[in-house]
């Protein structure tokens, strides 16, 4: 169960005044074609792949010690978030790594000398084919295996990710007859519920079954999803710029992270935007909590909490209960708007159901500020400076 908390910690007028700008946002979803497929889990996987997935992640399960995840962006942070939630859950039998994020170099060589001896299975996943930092470190990740394996083992330890279109990882895969998996037109940000997020998660142990029935569930949630989109606009249009995602369980940073691309990615655009920072407390009332009680009123929070976790007991007084305390309180002391979103538990209906919340809220707030929420012309604008001046074509 979830119960959303719009109220409590906050005195919002003027709601009324979207009705007509709802009312045909509304109807782009009831539609569900364009960027809203990924609301409906049929249009992103079939079934059939969905039974693939789960003998495939059996088969990593025994067949590997490290299954290293290579992707940047939305093609790891949906499933890293889940995986981290549920990492004290499930029993592993072998570990799974990330990697693609990034081109430093000492954490690539560490990277490899660390799976070097070990058995690995790899996961390289990019919707283009032709992610720069997914290929470079793919790049790497190959002639690491290639010196490990033969040609024929390769192809059970290298699966591919990608369109089936076009793309250098579909040429590669194609070529050299790689186990491929195929993510639809849907944006990375919002392709969870896709091959790219639901292999990773799947090997973790975490029931994808139950995930996708709370996302399917998270439709009854509509109204809700609408009014928080339009808090975050009212709060915007009264000069709130940041939004504070504040977490008080550790495994629910990685949530976190993937809360910071689905908004800014979504809805920085055209100089507007909410910018989205990540909040763990009760460590951060140390050190942001100041500034939330006596900075610039630009800030309002949104709070995501799990009421019935496991507990502590601290001199006959429950530690679980003396955190929720915290949370409240903290709440209430600062001097900005607080939204509260409680799960009663932490189980893999409950969180299905909290991403299709974030990631309806999240495309209905930018067509409430007038820009595709699906695009990222930011982001292919940085990478077009990269590869111009890896050719030294660049000029300012």
């Amino acid at each position: 169960m979830i119960k959303y908390d719009f109220k409590t910690f906050m005195n919002i007028d003027g709601a009324s005044s979207y009705k007509e700008i709802i009312h045909k946002i509304k109807s782009k979803f009831d539609k569900c074609d364009g960027g809203e497929i990924f609301t409906d889990v049929s249009k992103c996987i079939s079934s059939k792949d969905i039974e693939k997935i789960k003998k495939v992640s059996k088969y990593i399960r025994n067949n590997c010690d490290v299954f290293l995840v290579i992707g940047v962006g939305g093609s790891y942070h949906g499933s890293k978030a889940l995986i981290d939630m549920f990492i004290n859950k499930y029993k592993k039998d072998i570990e799974i790594l990330f990697a693609g994020y990034s081109m430093n170099s000492s954490n690539l060589y560490e990277l490899l000398d660390y799976i070097k001896d070990k058995r690995v299975i790899v996961n390289v996943i990019s919707k283009s084919g032709n992610t720069m930092e997914v290929n470079f470190v793919f790049s790497k990740v190959l002639e690491l295996m290639k010196s490990k394996y033969s040609e024929k083992e390769l192809k059970k330890r290298i699966i591919i990710t990608t369109n089936k279109n076009g793309g250098k990882l579909l040429s590669v895969a194609k070529k050299k007859n790689y186990m491929k998996f195929y993510i639809p037109d849907v944006s990375g940000r919002y392709s969870i519920m896709t091959s790219a997020g639901l292999l990773p998660i799947c090997v973790a142990g975490i029931d994808i079954d139950s995930l996708i029935e709370g996302y399917n569930e998270g439709k009854s949630d509509m109204d809700k999803c609408f009014l928080y989109a339009t808090i975050r606009d009212i709060l915007y249009k009264k000069g709130k710029k940041i939004e504070a995602f504040t977490v008080y369980d550790e495994n629910l940073l990685s949530l976190n992270d993937w809360l910071k691309q689905l908004f800014a990615e979504t809805q920085g655009k055209k100089k507007r935007g909410i910018l989205p920072i990540s909040v763990f407390n009760t460590r951060d009332m140390h050190s942001l909590g100041q500034y939330f009680n006596e900075g610039e009123e630009i800030v309002f929070s949104t709070v995501i909490n799990i009421v019935d976790n496991k507990d502590v007991k601290l001199k006959d007084k429950s530690l679980n209960k003396i955190n929720n305390i915290a949370l409240l309180s903290i709440a209430k002391s600062y001097s900005m708007p607080s939204i509260i979103i409680n799960m009663d538990k932490l189980n893999e209906k409950n969180v299905g159901r909290l991403l299709y919340f974030f990631m309806v809220s999240a495309s209905i707030g930018g067509y409430l500020m007038g820009v595709n929420p699906y695009n990222q012309p930011g982001v292919v604008s940085y990478k077009k400076i990269i590869k111009e001046n890896l050719n030294g074509k660049y000029k300012r």
